[in-house]
């Protein structure tokens, strides 16, 4: 399952005291691209997000529209805008329980998104927020 991998990476940021959120990015027969997690927090750069680490890892790609972003949580607005700038033609979120972002507008712009809801990752964001209110807000651009 494409979500495994997006799953253990925002267990590895977790583990190394970052924000719990992995991506990955695949081709469209399933293999795997490029994968990474948050590392805001453990590289001192608020712009590594999970989506933003794999994409990177990925490398560049002739084609992204035929690509698809696995992503634990639902991307936000900074991620969302790198889907959209670089056409990525499906995106697949594990959870947006405790978070929503762009991917109504995703769905707009034609991008195919896919929503889990997967319980695992809700727990995990979840407790998360529960214990580090602080850091969450700054992950998401909220003034506390």
């Amino acid at each position: 399952m494409l979500l495994e991998t997006a799953y253990a990476e925002a267990q590895q940021s977790l583990t190394e005291g970052g924000i719990p959120i992995g991506a990955a990015l695949f081709a469209s027969d399933g293999t795997l691209l490029g994968r990474g997690h948050n590392l805001r927090v453990q590289n001192d750069d608020p712009s590594i997000h999970g989506e933003t680490d794999a994409f990177r890892n990925a490398g560049r790609q002739t084609d992204y529209r035929s690509t698809i972003m696995v992503t634990t949580l639902a991307p936000c607005w900074y991620c969302s805008g790198l889907i959209r700038q670089f056409n990525i033609g499906s995106v697949i979120i594990g959870e947006n329980t405790t978070f929503q972002g762009g991917e109504d507008w995703l769905t707009e712009l034609g991008v195919a998104v896919t929503v889990l809801d997967d319980p695992r990752c809700i727990a995990m964001m979840a407790s998360f927020i529960d214990l580090n209110p602080l850091l969450w807000n700054e992950d998401i651009g909220v003034a506390e």
